[in-house]
């Protein structure tokens, strides 16, 4: 009826109690731009840009594979660092435009090691499940055969650590990427695209096309897998509402794939004919 009494701001209507003040440290708005689109626009062409770049790079290496020292990969490696984490403070700019944080970004909370255990359970199992999708994939799309088999040999040879400084550096690469990648692609990029577009699958879809095209150096036919590793990460970031199980189990891929090269290159790579 018109002549009722209406609730006052900030008191819950049915419990007829104050409303908690809302936290700094909660998620950001589903429905508001996490940077200007300028900005958006301007980290794409930095890692598509970075993209040609590294595989033109890569190209010309690979032609040469004894030319290539394990300090020019160990420099190689701590450039990446430097680059991830340039990318990163580019990212907090537009993030602070409009007053976004990258806390907020990455969600979720362990208020418990019970917390912490269970992330790193999930984390285990996408890492099983998305090597076993990405292997069958991979197969699909002919990565097991002829001329794809020797690029990935000799991609191997170009990027594998030797030494055990090597395989140091690699790890600590594997960490930053994990956390800095996850950060821009599923945490901005994937949220930015969804609030432009106001579907949160095409921002998912969207984040991972540019995912998969910010590995250039991988060739195409594994860029398009990468892309699809990517949607994945996006998957399980929207299911956990945080980044941080996607951040171990990208963190702990990487590492993984350095021991695995650092091993074949002590014992010696296949003869690539």
């Amino acid at each position: 009826m018109q002549n009722e009494s209406q609730p006052a701001p900030g008191v819950d209507p049915v419990l007829a109690e104050p409303l908690p003040p809302q936290s700094a440290q909660e998620p950001p708005s589903s429905k508001r731009l996490l940077a200007p689109i300028w900005h958006t626009v301007l980290i794409v062409l930095l890692v598509v840009g970075n993209s040609f770049v590294t595989a033109h790079f890569t190209s010309n290496k690979t032609q040469d594979l004894h030319a290539v020292t394990e300090k020019a990969r160990i420099a190689q490696y701590v450039g990446t660092i430097v680059l991830e984490f340039f990318l990163l403070g580019v990212v907090w700019i537009g993030l602070r435009l409009k007053k976004t944080t990258i806390r907020e970004l990455i969600g979720g909370r362990w208020a418990t090691p019970e917390d912490f255990l269970m992330d790193v359970a999930i984390a285990f199992v996408f890492w099983l499940v998305a090597a076993a999708v990405l292997a069958g994939l991979g197969y699909l799309l002919g990565l097991a055969k002829g001329a794809q088999v020797e690029q990935a040999k000799k991609l191997a040879e170009l990027l594998a650590p030797r030494s055990s400084l090597g395989l140091l550096i690699w790890v600590l690469l594997s960490m930053t990427a994990g956390y800095v990648e996850e950060i821009i692609f599923r945490g901005y990029l994937q949220r930015q695209f969804a609030v432009l577009s106001g579907n949160i699958y095409f921002g998912l879809v969207a984040s991972a096309i540019v995912f998969g095209a910010g590995h250039g150096y991988e060739g195409t036919r594994r860029m398009a897998l990468i892309a699809v590793y990517g949607a994945m990460f996006g998957f399980l970031t929207l299911w956990r509402k945080s980044l941080r199980p996607g951040m171990m189990a990208h963190a702990g891929h990487d590492a993984g794939q350095g021991f695995l090269l650092h091993y074949i290159a002590q014992k010696g790579l296949p003869p690539m004919h």
